[in-house]
Order: C-alpha cells, then structure tokens, then sequence
C-alpha cells in the first residue's frame, strides 16, 4: 500500500472493498456458493446484531443497505454478485457519519469483521 493509499485509509470516513485494493483485508472475497445463500447468510448475520437494522433487501441486484446504530452511526451496502456458478463475490461499503474527516477506521474494521464472520459460515474460495 502506497503512502497516499495509507493516509487517505487513515482518513476517510469511508471505506469499500473491491478487487484491487491496496490493503490485502479490504479485497472482495469469493465464496464457494450461490446468490441466493450467500444473500441469506448476509442477511442472518445481520439480523444477529442489534446494532444493525435492514433499510432495504433487493435480492435481484444482490444488494443489502443495512443503518449502524452504534457504537457510531454508518451505512453499510452489501453487494453479492456471481460471477460463476457457485463462485460469488460479496463486497462491501461502509460510509460512517462524523463531524470529523476521520472515523478512526471504524468503516475498515466493520468490513473486516463481516467478512470475519462470513468466512466461518461460507466456504471461502480466495481473495482471485
């Protein structure tokens, strides 16, 4: 990860996963499995968490919008694509409302710890 990578990482109040990224914990993850569960098993976890509530399920886009109560208030978006058959990739973005331009890497560490807590309920195939 490059020097500006890092400091625009450090701050940001947003944070998203995508193929290439340059922080190895915030690269889209490929799961051994369909649409339709991995859009599931997104959904259980988040309803396992109190601090999350569902704002929206558009299970033809494969798309999760999810409020954080707490401990700070966020948007998460949840994107499930297949991209072959029981090869999905699940990303992720997470935008934290602060006054400040930092959220202390409170929207990384959200991902981290969803993605965390998928790869114990999916089969994970790797990072591409």
């Amino acid at each position: 990860m490059s020097f500006k990578e890092k400091f625009q990482t450090i701050f940001s109040s947003h944070s998203e996963t995508s193929e290439q990224h340059g922080n190895e914990t915030l690269k889209t993850r490929y799961f051994k499995t369909s649409k339709e569960k991995a859009l599931q098993e997104c959904l259980n976890i988040v309803k396992q968490n109190n601090n999350f509530e569902i704002l929206s399920v558009y299970e033809e886009r494969g798309e999760i919008s999810v409020q954080i109560k707490s401990p700070k208030k966020a948007l998460m978006v949840m994107t499930v694509i297949t991209v072959q058959p029981f090869r999905t990739a699940i990303d992720f973005s997470v935008s934290t409302e602060t006054k400040l331009p930092t959220d202390f890497q409170y929207s990384s560490k959200v991902i981290e710890g969803m993605y965390e807590k998928l790869e114990k309920a999916l089969p994970l195939v790797n990072s591409r």
